[in-house]
């Protein structure tokens, strides 16, 4: 019953903080979702109150959101950019650790080194989804994206890993490079392998589901859902990366041709239920954090309050988290120049882009579940040391960098210049092009194929002369881009125009027919999904 009023709870304020972030215009989605959460949470007693195994907060959270994200992600990009997505995931990751870690131990004496590195293998993982929910993609230039969420998605994967390294050493006392090194190797080349292997069982299942006639799309669509975690759970069995293997499926679907076997309701289910579960899991992290957020506060480490309750806790999270912006900067610049005297970098940022970039490192949910996973005691009983400590840090560093980016990120990203933007319009037109001809091709090979033998004209051929005119006035209309003809552009916008008109009157004798019982509801609703359909097809190419 708790975890059932808590599911409602989460997802009640998600709903309400969207058109509260846009009717107040004060503060990012991620912030609002965050005092939100805070403000239930705050009294005393009577607040809401909530505990989730960290184990179970990564497994709810983490795999469909890291698989929804690499199956959209520009795969053609990212491999692009495979070398500096690499450096950043992975080479950025270490020197974080190694670099932080000695520099918390120094400015918070009371973290002893190990768990100090355990803390800073806790603070690598950066979250793209605060980014874009503080500034719009679009304003973004492509490289700058598509390196943000590369590194995103594989930096959770390193991290963790690290993490677990880290905290490992914190309880024995021990630690062997090369143990360790191995250790990583294999946890990400097996962890990559169970990745694949669910994918592949999920096509072979998919590939039996698409021969059935009945129910084949909701199944179809439950094994996509399912995927994810199945691929996580196998990687942990097996002490793998889970993150790298929902990463991995993610990045392979395409690959391996899941999506092939889906059918066209399939691919409408799949695809609008991906953003349901995306939203709403990104809205119940931030909303998680904000409830936790007053017991953290409350319990204050008395490590942190030695001179001043409320001076030294805020600046020594501030100076750490200059701290790790600062190392996030030195690698950014030191990457670029070393990309420019090598010939290796794919795009050379500059140096408006580097700044932008390093502020858009902000920590968010794997940062949080990691943190509230620190092991609670040593091997002989004894509390795990600094505990406390290191999760009341994680949550300032969390915090103060979401401030840093609301405040900075607008402001520097604004007039950044690139030709990405300009490059995938012309790639959108040359596919729309090239789309168009396709079809003409084959229009006019059916109707060839299909003439009757006293010459006259089929109701095929009729159907396809039809249409080869409207592509022939789509490629006309593209290839002279905003100066088609007046008199083609009225006649597109008058033929949009009547059909929307069209479906209109269908919607409205369908309900009327429903009404009066001359139709039952599943005639109703399989019609209604035929004018769904053709009402977002016209939408889109009103867009377009």
């Amino acid at each position: 019953m708790e975890i059932f009023r808590l599911v409602l709870i989460l997802l009640t304020v998600v709903i309400a903080s969207q058109p509260l972030a846009r009717l107040l215009k004060v503060a990012p989605l991620p912030i609002v979702q965050i005092c939100i959460g805070a403000a239930l949470a705050w009294p005393v007693t009577g607040g809401l109150h909530v505990e989730l195994e960290p184990e179970v907060f990564l497994l709810i959270f983490i795999p469909p959101l890291l698989f929804g994200d690499a199956w959209q992600a520009p795969k053609r990009e990212f491999w692009q950019m495979r070398g500096q997505i690499a450096s950043m995931a992975f080479g950025l990751v270490f020197f974080t650790i190694a670099a932080f870690g000695f520099a918390l131990h120094w400015l918070v004496p009371a973290v002893p080194l190990a768990v100090a590195f355990a803390a800073a293998a806790i603070l690598s993982p950066t979250d793209a989804v605060a980014v874009s929910s503080i500034v719009d993609k679009d304003r973004l230039p492509p490289p700058m994206l598509h390196l943000l969420e590369g590194e995103s998605l594989f930096n959770d994967a390193s991290g963790l890993v690290m993490f677990r390294f880290a905290s490992a050493s914190a309880l024995t006392g021990a630690f062997s490079l090369s143990d360790a090194s191995a250790a990583f190797v294999y946890a990400v080349v097996a962890g990559a392998a169970c990745g694949i292997i669910c994918l592949i069982v999920a096509v072979k299942a998919l590939k039996i589901l698409s021969k059935m006639s009945t129910g084949a799309a909701e199944c179809q669509v439950l094994v996509m859902i399912m995927l994810p975690f199945l691929a996580y759970l196998l990687a942990e069995h097996i002490e793998a990366s889970g993150v790298l293997a929902a990463v991995m499926a993610g990045m392979m679907a395409g690959r391996l041709g899941l999506f092939r076997y889906l059918g066209v309701s399939a691919r409408m289910i799949a695809a609008s239920s991906w953003q349901m579960i995306s939203f709403a899991l990104n809205g119940a992290i931030f909303v998680f954090l904000g409830l936790q957020l007053p017991a953290i506060i409350r319990s204050t480490p008395p490590q942190l309050t030695e001179r001043h309750w409320l001076i030294e806790p805020v600046v020594i999270v501030a100076l750490l988290t200059l701290c790790l912006l600062a190392l996030r900067f030195v690698f950014m610049f030191a990457g670029g120049a070393i990309g420019r005297l090598t010939g290796r970098a794919r795009y050379l940022f500059s140096a408006k882009m580097k700044v932008a970039t390093s502020v858009a490192g902000v920590r968010g949910a794997v940062t949080l579940a990691a943190a509230l996973s620190l092991p609670l005691a040593m091997p002989d009983g004894t509390p795990f040391p600094a505990r406390d400590l290191v999760i009341f840090l994680a949550t300032g560093v969390i915090l103060f960098w979401l401030l840093i980016a609301w405040l900075l990120l607008p402001g520097l990203t604004r007039n950044l210049e690139s030709g990405g933007h300009a490059a995938a319009e012309l790639e959108m037109k040359s596919a729309r092009l090239a789309a168009a001809q396709a079809a003409i091709a084959r229009l006019e090979q059916e109707a060839a194929n299909d003439g009757a033998e006293d010459g006259a004209i089929t109701p095929r051929q009729a159907a396809a002369e039809g249409l080869i005119a409207g592509y022939r006035g789509r490629i006309a209309a593209l290839e002279q881009g905003g100066s088609a003809p007046a008199e083609t552009r009225a006649e597109i916008a008058a033929q949009a125009q009547m059909r929307q008109a069209a479906l209109q009157a269908e919607g409205d004798r369908l309900r009327q027919m429903l009404l009066s019982g001359e139709i039952n509801d599943h005639t109703a609703q399989r019609l209604f999904e035929e004018l769904t359909l053709a009402q977002a097809a016209l939408a889109a190419k009103r867009r377009h």
